[in-house]
């Protein structure tokens, strides 16, 4: 998530995306890293805010879910695999 963001943005947008996740799925934790440097530079910030989330879902809603994080100008950077059993 793009660190010019207030806290209390932050906390909207993990929510935002964990109820969006419920509707289809279920999300079985969320993990707020918080503020961390990156690798590289994303669109011109060197730091951002990391959070994981692990949720069971159809691939339908996976597709859905990637499709909001490219729309949304407060993700900068998103990664969704699959857990091995």
């Amino acid at each position: 998530i793009n660190p010019s963001v207030d806290e209390e943005a932050m906390k909207e947008l993990v929510k935002k995306y964990t109820d969006l996740i419920n509707n289809e799925g279920k999300v079985e934790s969320v993990n707020e890293i918080g503020k961390k440097r990156l690798a590289y530079e994303i669109m011109k910030n060197k730091e951002g805010f990391y959070a994981v989330f692990n949720f069971e879902a159809k691939p339908e809603l996976i597709a859905e879910l990637e499709r909001n994080y490219r729309i949304d100008d407060s993700v900068m950077k998103f990664i969704t695999v699959k857990k091995e059993d």
